[in-house]
């Protein structure tokens, strides 16, 4: 397990000198001059996380003391485990640097034997902290994903180990696979855990509004705009954004996006001032991004920063062991939501579960299980509610039934039109896999009226 220390003295000769101790000790060795430099480089990142601080007490700019303070300010218990160098007579100083939250200390010029001690106690420190993240890390991530196949075991040591790391992950997988809460678990098990995380869907809205609601926009800065907005960088600052579908960004906001991850820093729509912000992204698509660069629909210069990590969620057909797996998951979670006691479940049920291609993904198997449960007579599941094998018609996506009368035959005109607009709503919705954003995109209509039509036919479903 790779250590990494930082070294913070305004005296190279005795950083030089100190270097050599703790590469003795394991550990991989930066060096900062004076507290910001040390303070930059915690914040980078770099090659890597820092795990332990060795920093002098007094030093130009800012001095260690200073250092330990901001540290704990921005980073909270996840702030590198901190040493303290100081002059003799300097103890009550030593004292109040734990009161801080400085782990150890010793004095200079300093006795080996002495320095060595610090140095090791701060390691141990060090690997039971790791120790112990990589372990709520793998709690975490079982709190977000359920599954039992090698595809998802794959993916799941992927998410574990990109959690800590602060870099951009791009996840893609087909509608309904789960990237959400791949995404949750990535943030449970990082060190941002603790602050804000921020979703965004970049579909919900109109282009011209996307930017403004991302960066934030002055009053008065386009029609509609009756008071300042922060936008959601703000509101995520220090913590997580998600940015869903980011394929159906304009090349406009893609260009922004970019400035704000090179630049770390944004700038509202109507303003002319830069704000810095500091925010892990992740980014979430069901489409070919590769593709949509060579058609010019997307930056392949934002394509590229985006992609520092990817992630791919298979669909469930390319892992069926999952799907007894989340149906025993969805049944345990819908049974106690509707306190339906004991379920009895058939044999035809796990066939044709087992049977379905669920080209809906884990959003169809939850909601067929949802219905399942909800339609349930005296706890006995009803087969007939899923997909039979023997037929080649796929499961309605998103819960939705083909209510679509088999006969017009005597109904008035309002009824044949109603039910000829329901039918195309239905049919909308299994194209996309009922994907809603993209449905009403297909039928010409917005969101909005998209919500509302489904509710007046019954097919908003859960």
């Amino acid at each position: 397990m790779t250590l990494r220390a930082l070294l913070v003295d305004d005296e190279a000769p005795l950083r030089f000198t100190l270097r050599a101790y703790l590469e003795d000790a394991g550990f991989v060795v930066r060096e900062a001059a004076d507290g910001l430099e040390a303070l930059a480089a915690v914040e980078a990142g770099g090659e890597g996380e820092i795990d332990v601080v060795l920093s002098d007490l007094r030093m130009p700019k800012l001095d260690g003391l200073g250092l330990l303070g901001k540290l704990r300010e921005k980073l909270g218990a996840s702030a590198p485990i901190f040493v303290l160098m100081t002059a003799h007579g300097s103890e009550r100083v030593a004292v109040d640097a734990m009161k801080l939250g400085a782990f150890d200390y010793f004095r200079k010029p300093f006795d080996p034997d002495d320095l060595n001690a610090a140095i090791e106690r701060a390691k141990r420190a060090a690997l039971l902290r790791k120790e112990r993240d990589e372990a709520r890390a793998d709690l975490n991530l079982a709190k977000s994903l359920v599954w039992s196949s090698p595809a998802m075991s794959r993916l799941a040591t992927l998410v574990a180990r990109v959690a800590p790391r602060d870099v951009t992950v791009l996840i893609q997988g087909e509608s309904g696979t789960g990237k959400e809460r791949i995404a949750e678990a990535i943030v449970r098990a990082s060190a941002r855990a603790r602050r804000p995380y921020v979703r965004f869907n970049c579909a919900a809205l109109p282009h011209e509004l996307a930017e403004a609601e991302l960066f934030g926009h002055a009053k008065g800065a386009f029609t509609g705009a009756v008071k300042q907005r922060g936008g959601l960088f703000r509101e995520a600052h220090g913590g997580t954004l998600l940015l869903d579908e980011i394929a159906e960004l304009d090349l406009r906001t893609q260009g922004k996006l970019l400035r704000a991850i090179q630049e770390g820093e944004i700038r509202p729509v109507g303003e002319d001032r830069a704000i810095p912000v500091d925010v892990r992204l992740l980014t979430a698509t069901h489409r070919d991004l590769e593709a949509l660069v060579r058609d010019g629909k997307f930056r392949e210069d934002l394509y590229y920063r985006l992609k520092v990590v990817t992630l791919r969620v298979p669909p469930l057909r390319e892992r069926p062991e999952d799907v007894e797996t989340l149906f025993a998951h969805f049944l345990e979670r819908y049974r106690e939501r509707f306190d339906a006691g004991p379920i009895v479940v058939p044999d035809e049920v796990h066939r044709r579960i087992a049977a379905h291609r669920w080209p809906g993904n884990v959003r169809e198997l939850e909601n067929a299980v949802e219905s399942l449960v909800a339609l349930a007579i005296d706890g006995v599941l009803d087969a007939s509610l899923l997909p039979d094998p023997g037929t080649t018609t796929s499961a309605p996506a998103q819960g939705v039934e083909d209510a679509l009368p088999l006969t017009l035959e005597g109904k008035g005109l309002k009824e044949r039109v109603d039910a000829y607009e329901r039918g195309l709503l239905v049919e909308a919705l299994r194209e996309t896999n009922g994907n809603r954003t993209e449905a009403a995109r297909r039928l010409g209509i917005g969101r909005a009226t998209l919500h509302e039509k489904l509710h007046k036919y019954g097919l908003a479903g859960s």
